[in-house]
């Protein structure tokens, strides 16, 4: 580890490809690919694996955790030990969000989220601040929504750093034989999409590897609660060959911010918006060249541009789906 310059530190997505995982975090680097590539992504900033490890140092946080961990020993494979796990994460986390931003840092990034503001024509946009590691650990680290002013924005991209020493980043590490004191990870601080509906879509089935048909689930509101499972979404199955929906099923949508609710069953997107969401990822996966596991967001509004991608990765197969 070592002190670098903000110029190290912080990336507009639009300087960045697929090829810069190890740099900001696969997240990152994908949604940087995307925006180059013409798709609609919102706009947005990443943080570098080398501002975590700056933080780390410059803060003295590393080697108070290094300090703390050198006398902690327990079996990882052992479930009894779980919980000395979890007792040291929530200790360690607390060591970490004690600590403020190096000066020279949190002045690079307050002037990266002004400069956002400004672009967007708002004086303080909400955005999403995500963890982005550099392989892909699917609900390891934390990530926060609706993030407004730059205060806020700087709290929670340590509470993001924070998060790789939550409970379960120590277990994962512990089992693999991999170091407790450090896991470099990128963060992506996004615009807040508006969403009027969002969720996933895998564009090959996921339990067959079928390529020629693509999931859809999707909830009113924010996606967020698709990807963690805590609502039963709608679900499409969409005939990849003819961009036609041949299954649909419709969740029983609870109550949520004026949408729909009290069990009404109605779909949160229309077949149209569906099957254009499906072509959407056809062209993803084309220009990634293998099937995509995409989080996509719709706003109101009838132009095409509504339709915003948020994240996307090679997709994992055998994957358990709320499906038919």
């Amino acid at each position: 580890m070592g002190s670098g310059s903000p110029a190290t530190f912080l990336y507009g997505l639009e300087e960045l490809s697929k090829d810069h995982g190890d740099l900001v975090g696969k997240k990152c680097a994908n949604l940087g690919e995307l925006t180059k590539a013409g798709f609609t992504v919102p706009p947005g900033f990443a943080l570098s694996l080398e501002a975590y490890e700056t933080f780390l140092l410059d803060t003295g946080v590393g080697e108070e955790i290094s300090r703390f961990l050198a006398s902690f020993n327990a079996d990882p494979t052992d479930p009894k030990e779980i919980g000395r796990f979890n007792d040291a994460a929530d200790q360690i986390q607390a060591i970490v969000e004690s600590r403020r931003m190096p000066d020279e840092m949190a002045a690079a990034v307050a002037v990266r989220y002004d400069r956002l503001c400004r672009q967007v024509g708002s004086k303080e946009v909400a955005v999403a601040v995500r963890s982005a590691g550099p392989a892909s650990h699917p609900g390891q680290y934390d990530s926060f929504l609706n993030v407004r002013g730059a205060e806020d924005v700087l709290r929670n991209v340590v509470r993001v750093w924070a998060s790789t020493f939550n409970g379960r980043s120590l277990v994962a590490r512990a089992r693999k034989g991999l170091p407790l004191d450090c896991d470099p990870i990128g963060v992506c601080v996004l615009q807040m999409v508006d969403a009027r509906a969002a969720g996933v879509m895998f564009t090959a089935e996921p339990n067959t590897a079928d390529i020629s048909k693509l999931i859809l689930e999707a909830s009113w509101g924010l996606g967020e609660k698709v990807v963690s499972g805590s609502v039963i979404p709608d679900v499409w199955m969409v005939d990849r060959t003819r961009f036609e929906v041949i299954d649909r099923r419709t969740g029983p949508h609870p109550g949520d911010g004026g949408r729909p609710g009290d069990g009404e069953r109605r779909a949160c997107l229309s077949d149209e918006e569906v099957i254009e969401l499906a072509r959407i990822g056809a062209r993803v996966e084309q220009h990634f060249g293998a099937p995509q596991d995409i989080e996509w967001a719709v706003a109101d509004g009838s132009s095409e541009n509504r339709f915003y991608l948020l994240q996307t990765r090679n997709e994992r197969f055998s994957i358990r789906f709320a499906g038919f």
